[in-house]
Protein backbone atom coordinates (compact mmCIF):
# COMPACT_ATOMS: atom_id res chain seq x y z
CA UNK A 1 0.00 0.00 0.00
CA UNK A 2 2.84 2.37 0.90
CA UNK A 3 4.57 1.54 -2.35
CA UNK A 4 1.45 2.33 -4.37
CA UNK A 5 0.89 5.63 -2.52
CA UNK A 6 4.52 6.58 -3.09
CA UNK A 7 4.21 5.77 -6.80
CA UNK A 8 1.07 7.90 -7.10
CA UNK A 9 2.74 10.80 -5.27
CA UNK A 10 5.78 10.55 -7.58
CA UNK A 11 3.59 10.48 -10.71
CA UNK A 12 1.53 13.47 -9.54
CA UNK A 13 4.69 15.37 -8.51
CA UNK A 14 6.40 14.75 -11.84
CA UNK A 15 3.24 15.79 -13.69
CA UNK A 16 2.99 19.03 -11.68
CA UNK A 17 6.71 19.79 -12.16
CA UNK A 18 6.38 19.19 -15.89
CA UNK A 19 3.34 21.41 -16.06
CA UNK A 20 5.10 24.17 -14.08
CA UNK A 21 8.21 23.92 -16.28
CA UNK A 22 6.10 24.07 -19.46
CA UNK A 23 4.24 27.13 -18.12
CA UNK A 24 7.54 28.90 -17.42
CA UNK A 25 8.82 28.18 -20.92
CA UNK A 26 5.52 29.27 -22.51
CA UNK A 27 5.51 32.52 -20.53
CA UNK A 28 9.06 33.33 -21.64
CA UNK A 29 8.00 32.93 -25.27
CA UNK A 30 4.98 35.19 -24.75
CA UNK A 31 6.94 37.92 -22.98
CA UNK A 32 9.26 38.49 -25.93
CA UNK A 33 9.39 42.21 -26.42
CA UNK A 34 7.28 43.76 -29.12
CA UNK A 35 9.44 45.45 -31.67
CA UNK A 36 7.73 47.21 -34.57
CA UNK A 37 4.05 48.00 -34.03
CA UNK A 38 3.34 49.79 -37.32
CA UNK A 39 4.55 52.18 -39.97
CA UNK A 40 5.05 55.68 -38.61
CA UNK A 41 5.99 57.33 -41.86
CA UNK A 42 7.12 57.14 -45.46
CA UNK A 43 9.77 59.64 -46.51
CA UNK A 44 11.14 59.98 -50.04
CA UNK A 45 13.35 62.24 -52.13
CA UNK A 46 12.00 64.23 -55.07
CA UNK A 47 13.07 67.13 -57.28
CA UNK A 48 10.40 69.56 -56.08
CA UNK A 49 8.70 68.70 -52.75
CA UNK A 50 6.33 71.69 -53.04
CA UNK A 51 5.11 70.58 -56.49
CA UNK A 52 4.79 66.96 -55.30
CA UNK A 53 2.72 68.12 -52.32
CA UNK A 54 0.47 70.12 -54.65
CA UNK A 55 0.10 67.22 -57.10
CA UNK A 56 -0.98 64.83 -54.33
CA UNK A 57 -3.31 67.48 -52.91
CA UNK A 58 -4.94 68.17 -56.29
CA UNK A 59 -5.13 64.65 -57.69
CA UNK A 60 -5.38 62.40 -54.63
CA UNK A 61 -6.93 64.73 -52.07
CA UNK A 62 -4.03 64.76 -49.59
CA UNK A 63 -4.36 67.50 -46.98
CA UNK A 64 -0.76 68.63 -47.40
CA UNK A 65 1.45 71.15 -45.64
CA UNK A 66 5.12 71.93 -46.28
CA UNK A 67 5.83 68.75 -44.24
CA UNK A 68 3.60 66.45 -46.28
CA UNK A 69 0.54 65.02 -44.62
CA UNK A 70 -0.42 62.88 -41.65
CA UNK A 71 -2.87 60.02 -41.91
CA UNK A 72 -4.78 59.60 -38.67
CA UNK A 73 -6.09 56.23 -37.61
CA UNK A 74 -7.34 54.48 -34.47
CA UNK A 75 -5.66 51.58 -32.71
CA UNK A 76 -7.38 48.27 -33.29
CA UNK A 77 -7.15 47.11 -29.65
CA UNK A 78 -8.26 50.47 -28.18
CA UNK A 79 -10.25 52.73 -30.47
CA UNK A 80 -9.83 55.66 -28.06
CA UNK A 81 -6.12 55.80 -29.00
CA UNK A 82 -5.18 57.67 -32.16
CA UNK A 83 -2.16 57.00 -34.31
CA UNK A 84 -0.51 58.88 -37.15
CA UNK A 85 1.39 57.81 -40.23
CA UNK A 86 3.41 60.62 -41.79
CA UNK A 87 3.94 61.00 -45.56
CA UNK A 88 6.69 63.46 -46.47
CA UNK A 89 8.51 64.32 -49.70
CA UNK A 90 12.07 65.61 -49.14
CA UNK A 91 14.33 67.57 -51.45
CA UNK A 92 16.46 65.31 -53.65
CA UNK A 93 19.63 66.76 -52.09
CA UNK A 94 18.59 66.21 -48.46
CA UNK A 95 21.27 64.83 -46.16
CA UNK A 96 18.64 63.44 -43.77
CA UNK A 97 18.72 59.95 -45.29
CA UNK A 98 22.52 59.64 -45.06
CA UNK A 99 24.53 57.45 -44.79
CA UNK A 100 22.02 55.56 -46.94
CA UNK A 101 22.22 56.32 -50.66
CA UNK A 102 18.55 55.36 -51.14
CA UNK A 103 15.81 57.79 -52.12
CA UNK A 104 13.49 56.72 -49.32
CA UNK A 105 13.36 56.11 -45.59
CA UNK A 106 10.71 54.31 -43.59
CA UNK A 107 9.80 55.29 -40.04
CA UNK A 108 8.58 52.40 -37.88
CA UNK A 109 6.52 52.83 -34.72
CA UNK A 110 7.95 50.85 -31.81
CA UNK A 111 7.31 50.24 -28.12
CA UNK A 112 10.02 50.77 -25.49
CA UNK A 113 12.70 52.26 -27.72
CA UNK A 114 15.45 52.12 -25.07
CA UNK A 115 15.06 48.37 -24.55
CA UNK A 116 14.85 47.78 -28.30
CA UNK A 117 18.08 49.74 -28.94
CA UNK A 118 19.88 47.69 -26.26
CA UNK A 119 18.67 44.49 -27.90
CA UNK A 120 19.74 45.72 -31.36
CA UNK A 121 23.21 46.60 -30.03
CA UNK A 122 23.60 43.01 -28.75
CA UNK A 123 22.60 41.80 -32.23
CA UNK A 124 25.31 44.04 -33.81
CA UNK A 125 22.80 46.24 -35.66
CA UNK A 126 24.30 49.58 -36.71
CA UNK A 127 22.86 52.33 -34.52
CA UNK A 128 23.54 55.70 -36.18
CA UNK A 129 22.79 58.12 -33.36
CA UNK A 130 21.59 58.48 -29.79
CA UNK A 131 17.93 58.38 -28.85
CA UNK A 132 16.47 61.87 -29.22
CA UNK A 133 13.32 63.04 -27.45
CA UNK A 134 10.92 65.52 -29.03
CA UNK A 135 7.33 66.70 -28.70
CA UNK A 136 6.32 63.72 -30.88
CA UNK A 137 8.17 61.04 -28.93
CA UNK A 138 11.58 59.39 -29.07
CA UNK A 139 13.60 58.71 -32.25
CA UNK A 140 16.74 56.83 -33.26
CA UNK A 141 18.17 55.81 -36.64
CA UNK A 142 19.61 52.44 -37.63
CA UNK A 143 20.80 50.74 -40.82
CA UNK A 144 19.36 47.52 -42.16
CA UNK A 145 21.45 44.78 -43.73
CA UNK A 146 21.49 46.58 -47.12
CA UNK A 147 22.39 50.01 -45.73
CA UNK A 148 18.88 51.47 -45.78
CA UNK A 149 18.44 54.09 -43.07
CA UNK A 150 15.48 53.34 -40.82
CA UNK A 151 13.92 55.69 -38.30
CA UNK A 152 12.52 54.06 -35.17
CA UNK A 153 9.90 56.10 -33.34
CA UNK A 154 8.29 55.59 -29.96
CA UNK A 155 5.36 58.02 -30.10
CA UNK A 156 4.09 59.98 -27.13
CA UNK A 157 0.58 58.63 -26.87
Amino acid sequence: MKRMSLTIVLIVTSFLLGFAFNTLISNKKNTQMKKVTGIGGIFFKCKDPKAVNEWYKTHLGFDTSPYGTSFEWRENDDSTKKGLTQWTPFSENTKYFEPSAKDFMINYRVENLEALVEELKKENVTILDKIEASDYGKFVHILDIEGNKIELWEPKD
